[in-house]
């Protein structure tokens, strides 16, 4: 291909050259020009059979891998966050008074308490009816108290009256379980244990109390015979 354009320049060339150096014999000219054409025909002609250009085969192309550096990526230095305490101001909280509530006091009518009347117990005295014993009122109603029969000293008591019988003690029950007694028209309660025996328990006391020999209860169970002493209401 470089080869025909060559020639074919050089025969341009040829051509140039006649027609500046020969103006006045345009024979030899033409001449000149067809000899050149045909001179560049046949050369042509020659080239194109001897040129035979193989289809050329293009070589794969290897690629070699890009070999590239580990990207070595520092570690991002954080500077710690530092945060300040928040301050808040203690809340103060002023006490709650609250004004004392006073409630008056309830007034409640007092109830009455009526107990069931029971009947005395009609009683004949045995002995005489003479004054016998000094006064007998005036009887502390815890512990012992004293009073005189017929000259002698006894113990009078109003509550937790104890003797000894046999091989043990015996308490008797309170006053109030005795109930009341009617001599007459008169009724006399139970109103103190005298330590007097039997001989001495009769007859009547200075502020008119009525002395009997009964059999009394005992808290243990069994009954024993006492002196008592029974007065007027008052």
């Amino acid at each position: 291909m470089t080869n025909k354009m060559g020639l074919t320049l050089f025969t341009a060339g040829l051509l140039s050259a006649a027609v500046l150096f020969a103006p006045c014999t345009p024979s030899v000219a033409q001449e000149r020009s067809a000899t050149s054409t045909e001179f560049s025909a046949q050369q042509g002609k020659k080239d194109d059979k001897r040129k035979v250009v193989a289809p050329r085969r293009a070589q794969p192309r290897v690629v070699a891998p890009q070999r590239t550096a580990p990207r070595v990526v520092a570690p991002h230095r954080t500077a710690p966050r530092v945060v300040a305490p928040q301050r808040t101001a203690p809340r103060i909280v002023a006490p709650q008074r609250t004004a004392p509530r006073i409630v008056a006091p309830q007034r409640t009518a007092p109830r009455m308490v009526t107990q069931p009347k029971v009947t005395p117990r009609v009683i004949t005295p045995r002995g005489t009816r003479a004054v016998t014993a000094s006064r007998l009122r005036g009887v502390p109603a815890r512990g012992a108290g004293r009073t005189v029969i017929r000259g002698q000293n006894y113990s009078a008591w109003r509550s937790g009256y104890r003797v000894r019988r046999g091989s043990g003690w015996r308490t008797f029950v309170a006053l109030s379980a005795l109930g009341a007694i009617a001599i007459g028209a008169n009724e006399f309660y139970p109103y103190a244990y005298v330590s007097a025996p039997e001989p001495y328990c009769e007859g009547l006391t200075e502020d008119g109390c009525e002395l009997m020999w009964q059999e009394v209860e005992t808290l243990e169970g069994d009954v024993v015979n006492q002196c008592v002493a029974y007065c007027p209401w008052q």
